[in-house]
C-alpha cells in the first residue's frame, strides 16, 4: 500500500524516550526534568510529547503562554505546568482555573494573583525568575531578595521555584555563565539566611545542562536536547538522537533539456539534460525560501541539489544521478535515508537561522506521524486524526525498513 500522504514529519517516540533517559543519567537521580513544551514542543506536538514525557517520569512541563498551558490541560496532561514568560493580569483567572502556574516578576501582578487565589479558595503556585544577566524578563537581581519575601507574604500564594536563565551557556567562553551561577547562588544563600528557602531552584537550559554541572540545581529545563539536538557547545555529549524527520514524496519527474529555466525569476538554468523531481513542499509548509538554489534533499539515499527558487507549495530538485527515480519516491528534507544523514542543523545553516526555528516553523498543513516500536501510534492531519491511514502507514514503514536493511 502506498503512503497515504505526500508530505509529513515523523516523530519517533522511542528516540524521545531514549533522549530523556540519557538526560536523567547525566543529571543523576536527585534532580528532576522539566520538559520545555512551548511552541508546540518545538514543532513536535505538545500534547503527544507531554504524554510521552510523563510516561518517562518527567515531573514538570514548561510553556510560554497561557493558551499553550490550557491546550495541554485539554489534552489530558496532569503534570504541573509552568508559564515561563510573563502573563498579563487579565490572564490570571484562566491561569488559576487551569492550573497554569505563572512566572511572577511584578508585585502588582503578584497582588492580583493573590486576590484571585483567595477568591478561588485554594493556594496558587507561582515561580520567580531572577535576571542574573539574561537581560530579558525577570526580577532584577538587586531587588530579588525583597521581592521574593514580599510575594511569599501574600495570602493564597505558594512559591514553587526560583530560577534564572543563561543567554550563552553554549558559548566558547563560559565565563559569563559561571559568573551568573555565582550571583544566583549568592542570592539563594541570602534568601536562606532570611528563612526563604525555595522548594525548587533551577537555572540550566539544555546548554546549561550539558555544559555547567554547577548549575544543575533541582530541575533542568530541557528542550533542544530532549528533542535530540546538541547545543553548539556540548561538554557532556549525552547519547542523543533526533526525534523528528521531515519527509515528502516526488509528485512529478520531468526530463528537461539543457538551457531550461526552473522556477520563479528564472534563477536557475539547466547546464545539461536534467531529470528534475518536483517535491510538494515549499515555504507554505515552513521550508525556507533561503534554501533556493543552495539547499539539498535526499532521494534514493543520495543528496540532490535544489533547483531554482523554493516556492510556496513546490520545490524542484535535480535527480539526474539517482537511478530508477520515479513518482512516489520518498524525499527527506532533514533526517536519514539509506544510511545517509541530512541534519536539521545543515538545513538551518542554509536557511541562515537556528535549528530551533526550523523545527518550530513547520506548518500545520504538514501531517504529523507519531511512531513507537516502528509502528504508527497516531496520524494527525490538518483535518484531524486519520486512524484509517494506519494500515497504509504501517505497510509503508515496513517496506521502507526492509529496503534499508537490504541496503
Amino acid at each position: 500500500m502506498p503512503m497515504p500522504v505526500s508530505t509529513w514529519v515523523e516523530v519517533d517516540l522511542d528516540r524521545f524516550a531514549c533522549n530523556l533517559r540519557a538526560i536523567r543519567r547525566h543529571i543523576g537521580p536527585k534532580r528532576e526534568v522539566l520538559l520545555v513544551a512551548k511552541a508546540d514542543a518545538y514543532g513536535h506536538g505538545s500534547a503527544d510529547m507531554a504524554a510521552a514525557a510523563e510516561r518517562e517520569g518527567v515531573t514538570q512541563l514548561g510553556v510560554a503562554t497561557l493558551l499553550e498551558g490550557m491546550q495541554l490541560r485539554r489534552s489530558g496532561s496532569r503534570l504541573p505546568i509552568m508559564a515561563m514568560s510573563p502573563l498579563l493580569a487579565g490572564e490570571i483567572p484562566e491561569a488559576v482555573q487551569h492550573q497554569v502556574d505563572p512566572t511572577v516578576c511584578d508585585l502588582g501582578f503578584a497582588r492580583a494573583l493573590s486576590d484571585e487565589a483567595v477568591h478561588a479558595g485554594r493556594a496558587v503556585r507561582f515561580h520567580v525568575e531572577v535576571d542574573t544577566g539574561m537581560g530579558r524578563a525577570g526580577v532584577d537581581l538587586q531587588e530579588a531578595e525583597a521581592f521574593v519575601a514580599e510575594a511569599c507574604a501574600l495570602p493564597g500564594l505558594r512559591l514553587a521555584s526560583v530560577y534564572t536563565h543563561f543567554p550563552d551557556a553554549d558559548a566558547a567562553d563560559l565565563s559569563f555563565a559561571h559568573e551568573q551561577t555565582g550571583r544566583f547562588q549568592s542570592l539563594l544563600e541570602r534568601l536562606e539566611a532570611r528563612g526563604l528557602r525555595p522548594p525548587r531552584v533551577h537555572a540550566a537550559n539544555s546548554a546549561g545542562t550539558v555544559n555547567l554541572p554547577d548549575a544543575l540545581f533541582d530541575w533542568v529545563r530541557v528542550g533542544l536536547i530532549a528533542y535530540g539536538l546538541h547545543p553548539s557547545r556540548d561538554e557532556a555529549r549525552p547519547a542523543l538522537a533526533p526525534v523528528m524527520s521531515f519527509r515528502s514524496r516526488l509528485v512529478q519527474v520531468r526530463d528537461l533539456p539543457a538551457g531550461t529555466h526552473v522556477s520563479y525569476a528564472r534563477t536557475h538554468t539547466t547546464a545539461r539534460p536534467t531529470r528534475m523531481g518536483v517535491v510538494p513542499v515549499g515555504y507554505g509548509h515552513g521550508y525556507s525560501w533561503l534554501l533556493s538554489n543552495r539547499g539539498h534533499m535526499l532521494v534514493g539515499g543520495r543528496r540532490v541539489p535544489i533547483l531554482g527558487r523554493v516556492t510556496m507549495d513546490l520545490t524542484m530538485v535535480d535527480v539526474t544521478d539517482v537511478p530508477g527515480v520515479a513518482v512516489g519516491d520518498e524525499v527527506v528534507l532533514f533526517g536519514e535515508q539509506g544510511g545517509v544523514s541530512l541534519p536539521v542543523e545543515e538545513v538551518a545553516a542554509g536557511s541562515e537561522t537556528l535549528a530551533y526555528e526550523i523545527l518550530c516553523t513547520i506548518g500545520k498543513r504538514v501531517t504529523r506521524l507519531y511512531i513507537r516500536a516502528d509502528q504508527p501510534v497516531r496520524v494527525s492531519t490538518l483535518i484531524g486524526e486519520r486512524a484509517d491511514w494506519s494500515p497504509s502507514v504501517t505497510d509503508y514503514l515496513r517496506r521502507r525498513d526492509a529496503a534499508a536493511t537490504e541496503a
